[in-house]
């Protein structure tokens, strides 16, 4: 029986997944997916598995951390679709041609703030008089 580790990274967010064989037991820190809330963010978690057709044949443990529900979403759905093509090379091409999000991480963040000024792309304002 192999385990495969990988990680995921959205924003703040960082995610571990550990992928090893079971009866299909998915937890995300230490919650089941059945349970987790909100629904988007299961739906979008749940994508690689529906996609691969593996739902039942792994137990998934991820433990997700940082950023909001929505970075943690994404960051999840990362790390188990590259535990997934660890597993089986063979989906690579799939994942990609349904969504590139599922492989390649989105490295953008937001700008942050200068010094002297209020907000990161905003200058202050020259009275002279």
């Amino acid at each position: 029986m192999k385990i495969f580790n990988t990680s995921g990274r959205r924003k703040h967010a960082v995610a571990r997944a550990v992928l090893k064989e079971g009866k299909g037991n998915v937890r995300i820190n230490l919650k089941s997916l059945e349970v987790y809330e909100p629904e988007v963010a299961r739906l979008r978690i749940m994508e690689p598995l529906v996609l691969s057709g593996l739902m039942g044949k792994y137990d998934i443990s991820v433990n997700v951390y940082g950023g909001g529900w929505q970075s943690q979403s994404e960051a999840s759905r990362l790390a188990i679709a590259r535990a997934l093509v660890a597993a089986h090379p063979e989906l690579k091409k799939q994942f990609m041609e349904y969504d590139r999000q599922l492989l390649i991480a989105d490295v953008r963040f937001n700008e942050s703030h200068k010094p002297n000024d209020s907000k990161p792309r905003a200058k202050r304002q020259k009275s002279y008089r």
